[in-house]
């Protein structure tokens, strides 16, 4: 038995002594293997729950749904808004912290309504070192219980559970909820998640796999993952993006020549050199595009 084996079997065992779980359910890797771990040995007892709000991309809904249906888990959606909450809405470093709340909060009450004791998701035991990461409080306060991080399964683990599983997910990239490409101290806004999604749906649709749009209060900042810079570059990919982002409400599209960090507008990125050239404003006028 390989140590993959062993802990997906402690896993099992300890989702096996609850008389039910509902496992918050992202569609994302970590939660769809926590389903698949639960459904094992659980079966009907088990139940998948997403959590709706104004933070939740469209398309992540559409991959929940399907991903539970290839696990074959119950699923169920609560409807909520973290725009109700000022301390959300006004964009402090502890921003994770009180969405996570209000998200776990609902799961609860869907745990309640089932007769259900337990709520899981899908914590790792890489999450705790990955730098900011305040929703953890949330977790540890209300006493989810995180399986993977039970048992120490990493994410590289987490991922060869998912193959195991034959799940659509297993080498999908990490997908942070929409609040997260407003720099803090920024107001999260309705107004600016609906743009950052309607943004991030034009790279999806012209086959971008690691990306974000941040949303510097109107100037839009594109980040792709470093070998998919020079199809960002692409004439009309440029003339595309300038277009539909202006639509949609941004006054300036730029490309960071970084490329894709994960918390790129979050706190510990403040101490970052001023003097360092991030942001290439090549979207305001028409790039031009010369030969190698």
């Amino acid at each position: 038995m390989t140590s993959l084996d062993a802990k997906l079997d402690a896993a099992r065992t300890a989702l096996a002594e609850r008389d039910g779980v509902v496992v918050a359910f992202s569609g994302g890797v970590d939660s769809a293997v926590v389903a698949a771990l639960a459904h094992d040995v659980l079966g009907d007892d088990a139940v998948a729950c997403t959590a709706r709000s104004e933070t939740l991309p469209a398309d992540e809904l559409d991959d929940a749904i399907r991903v539970a249906e290839e696990i074959g888990i119950r699923h169920e959606t609560v409807t909520f808004s973290e725009l109700d909450d000022p301390d959300f809405v006004a964009n402090g470093d502890d921003r994770c912290y009180h969405c996570r709340t209000m998200r776990l909060g609902k799961m609860y009450e869907v745990a309640r309504n089932l007769g259900v004791g337990t709520v899981c998701d899908g914590t790792n035991a890489s999450d705790p070192g990955e730098g900011h990461r305040p929703g953890l409080r949330a977790v540890e306060e209300l006493d989810v219980f995180s399986p993977l991080l039970a048992h120490d399964l990493t994410k590289d683990e987490v991922r060869a559970a998912a193959e195991r599983y034959d799940l659509s997910v297993a080498d999908k990239p990490s997908m942070a909820c929409l609040s997260s490409r407003i720099p803090t101290g920024l107001e999260v806004t309705e107004e600016r998640l609906t743009r950052v999604e309607k943004a991030e749906t034009l790279l999806r649709t012209w086959g971008f796999s690691q990306f974000r749009v941040r949303d510097h209060d109107g100037l839009a900042r594109i980040e792709v993952a470093p070998d998919e810079l020079d199809a960002a570059l692409d004439r009309e990919f440029v003339r595309a993006a300038r277009e539909h982002l202006t639509d949609v409400g941004f006054d300036h599209v730029t490309l960071d020549l970084h490329g894709y960090r994960t918390g790129s507008v979050s706190p510990e990125d403040e101490t970052a050199d001023a003097d360092d050239p991030v942001v290439a404003d090549v979207f305001e006028q028409e790039y031009p595009v010369g030969e190698d």
